[in-house]
């Protein structure tokens, strides 16, 4: 598990990857529209990226014909929730919950 999400956290460590998920967020898209979503990179580049978010499961790729479609997997995203996130933000709750008892009184 821990060996996934360390290639998880890699991946999103790069704002080009994380821009290109925040692209296929609202739907499938296809390398030409990710290709010009991030102008400043040629084809390779992206390519590459798309090479890394795939190894990672953080997209599923189809293709149709001369198109690649790329997708979103939100699932290794919900793993480092639910590994990191969600534990941290219960202890911050609790502390909140406290604090206002303490204000209160």
């Amino acid at each position: 598990m821990d060996d996934d999400l360390d290639s998880v956290f890699k991946a999103l460590a790069n704002p080009v990857r994380r821009r290109l998920l925040d692209a296929m967020k609202d739907g499938p898209r296809t390398t030409g529209q990710l290709c010009e979503a991030e102008r400043a990179l040629d084809r390779c580049t992206v390519m590459q990226h798309l090479k890394i978010l795939e190894a990672a499961g953080l997209i599923l790729v189809r293709r149709e014909g001369r198109e690649r479609w790329n997708h979103l997997n939100a699932m290794p995203i919900k793993a480092v929730h639910d590994r990191w996130i969600a534990p941290y933000a219960r202890g911050a709750v609790a502390m909140l919950a406290d604090l206002k008892d303490r204000v209160e009184v």
